[in-house]
């Protein structure tokens, strides 16, 4: 997104902003490891780093087609959820990186072509969503950044597990 004088703070720019730094804290808790240790299991969850971030990539990319298609476009998304925790053979940091990249690109082209975050879909039926809902923009783009830091703080513990190097300290 470029920013510029007059856009800095508009609300979609301070969001997409938030989100570019919890995404960069994720990138960099990966910094110089290898395919093998991007997929190494360090802790007693079955996370490993580079799942994580096909995670959040998957998410993101699921819920800004959210923004866009409503709840249509989520029919099927718990299908092989578990898939995305772990790095499979073939996978590399560098590929799942830039998927990641790649999404971020599309999110924030269309959420600043939105025309405001009021922008609203009801949310597609499921025992996590109240009955009835609707999201905006909004609530999706806080979702998103909220299930970034959440993650990024997940991969913290996973890195540090591995070789003792922490994103920040």
């Amino acid at each position: 997104m470029t920013i510029t004088a007059e856009s800095a703070n508009t609300e979609p720019a301070v969001l997409l902003q938030t989100l570019a730094r919890q995404r960069s804290f994720l990138r960099q808790t990966v910094r110089d490891l290898t395919d093998e240790q991007a997929g190494l299991r360090t802790t007693a969850s079955a996370l490993c780093l580079g799942g994580l971030i096909k995670h959040v990539t998957e998410v993101e990319r699921g819920w800004i087609d959210f923004i866009v298609h409503g709840a249509p476009s989520m029919e099927g998304a718990e299908e092989g959820w578990d898939a995305l925790f772990r790095m499979r053979e073939g996978e590399t940091l560098a590929g799942v990186l830039k998927g990641y990249e790649e999404v971020a690109v599309v999110t924030e082209r269309i959420v600043t072509s939105l025309p405001d975050l009021e922008v609203s879909h009801p949310l597609p039926e499921a025992p996590w969503f109240e009955p009835g809902a609707s999201w905006t923009a909004r609530r999706v783009l806080l979702h998103v950044l909220a299930e970034t830091a959440q993650h990024s703080g997940h991969a913290d513990i996973i890195r540090e597990s591995l070789d003792g190097a922490k994103t920040m300290g």
